[in-house]
């Protein structure tokens, strides 16, 4: 099997440099100077996809955006030294959408890493070859709205990917009222022919996504990399408590009922039952008094709740704990509450033959921990949680110091780009070997 075992160290220094510059790059093409914020067709999606088609056509690719305004560059298999175009493809990437006041490497750091190792599958072998022979085609993606900034819905990019568009996302609108679908045509893409951007399983081997970890568990290992076994499930409710609006001069304690103590009360119940539970985590926030005067005790409240879990059985069984505590929380201060459940998804497995080829990527890198490399699941959402819908899905993490992300000072070392590279493109050729024994 071909690999990079004899590559010089400074074959991948010089390639991480490069991703650490374009991440630079790409900082730059902004909304709001002085920060990072980039959302889904405005105009700058449409600098960051020309400059990724820019670099995509550098190592060799043909591009196209496709009609969900993601950009892709692909490398045919080659068979008898002509391209097969109709060979199914190795997908690898992430998002160049951002978070407002965003840091620089959420998501960009996959795509550049993705196109670095486009570039040494077609570094000449100094034997007169050109490149690694695959026995599939390779696509970088670069997924248009993974974070869901301006309409509210993530992952818009690679749900049309996957097959998944909701016509009723048509009529979502941004901040200042401009729909989904007009913003569509704004940008230059045809509504009608949203269908167009799904893939089929037959045409892909797989999806593998490279991230900065969002947490700080490789920094707390001092490892650079790690495999993600899942990532979360999770599920978003709007919760609304009514008590009763009266003045906060003239009624006595025993006479309230606060809103506001009722919701806040509910937010430490879901710290506490969160923490009791392995792998379960549980976030207000959003909390919201009215009629919000500083002379009126609050009649009523509204909170969010985030709940993530590993498994969609433990953290549905944290959620009906929580129901539970909320009944006796209103009830023993004579307030009610509903909730509304804004947003559901399963949790999404990486494939065991991904885990593995990523395993032996990381392997080939011989740093600290990579014999037995982290196992680590995500607690954030990635694009690969759509793309799982209709091929197998693996990711690598990278470490980020303090575990900071979607700010500023969210990090990642050049070094431990480097490796990446290196590990990931091993796993490409380690899935290559599997491929053809298959």
């Amino acid at each position: 099997m071909t690999t990079l075992a004899q590559a010089s160290p400074d074959l991948f220094a010089a390639a991480a440099r490069r991703v650490m510059a374009r991440c630079e790059e790409l900082a730059r093409v902004t909304a709001v100077p002085g920060t990072i914020e980039r959302v889904y067709l405005s105009t700058e999606h449409a600098r960051v996809n020309r400059l990724a088609a820019e670099w995509m056509r550098e190592v060799g690719m043909r591009t196209r955006q496709d009609v969900a305004g993601n950009q892709l560059g692909r490398l045919d298999r080659v068979v008898a030294g002509a391209p097969d175009p109709d060979a199914p493809v190795l997908l690898i990437g992430s998002h160049l959408d951002t978070v407002p006041d965003a840091g620089r490497f959420d998501g960009i750091v996959g795509v550049l890493m993705g196109l670095e190792v486009a570039r040494l599958l077609r570094t000449p072998l100094g034997d007169g070859r050109f490149g690694v022979s695959l026995p599939f085609g390779l696509e970088v993606v670069a997924f248009s709205d993974e974070e869901g900034t301006r309409f509210g819905k993530a992952l818009l990019g690679s749900s049309a990917v996957a097959g998944l568009w909701n016509d009723d996302w048509w009529a979502l609108t941004d901040a200042d009222g401009t729909s989904l679908r007009q913003a569509f045509l704004e940008f230059g893409l045809d509504p009608g022919r949203i269908g167009e951007a799904a893939r089929r399983p037959e045409q892909l081997v797989g999806y593998l996504e490279a991230h900065i970890e969002q947490g700080p568990e490789l920094d707390r290992r001092g490892e650079a990399l790690a495999v993600v076994s899942s990532i979360a499930s999770a599920r978003r409710f709007q919760i609304v408590v009514e008590g009763e609006a009266r003045h906060a001069g003239g009624t006595p304690y025993d006479m309230r009922r606060d809103a506001l103590l009722g919701a806040s009360e509910a937010a430490l119940a879901v710290e506490r039952l969160c923490r009791a539970e392995h792998h379960i985590i549980g976030t207000v926030g959003q909390l919201e008094a009215f009629p919000g005067a500083v002379n009126i005790v609050p009649g009523e409240a509204h909170f969010s709740l985030d709940l993530r879990g590993e498994f969609d059985g433990t953290r549905d069984a944290v959620w009906d704990d929580l129901s539970r505590e909320l009944d006796a929380i209103m009830g023993r201060r004579g307030l009610r509450w509903r909730s509304r459940e804004v947003h559901s998804a399963a949790a999404v497995m990486c494939a065991p033959l991904l885990q593995d080829v990523v395993r032996e990527g990381i392997a080939s890198t011989g740093t600290i921990g990579a014999d037995d490399p982290a196992v680590i699941f995500s607690r954030a959402g990635h694009d690969a949680m759509s793309i799982g819908a209709i091929t197998d899905v693996g990711m690598l993490f990278l470490r980020n110091p303090d575990g900071v992300s979607h700010h500023p000072d969210e990090a990642v070392s050049a070094a431990d780009v480097a490796l990446g590279i290196r590990a990931l493109a091993e796993s490409v050729l380690q899935l290559g070997a599997d491929h053809r024994a298959r």
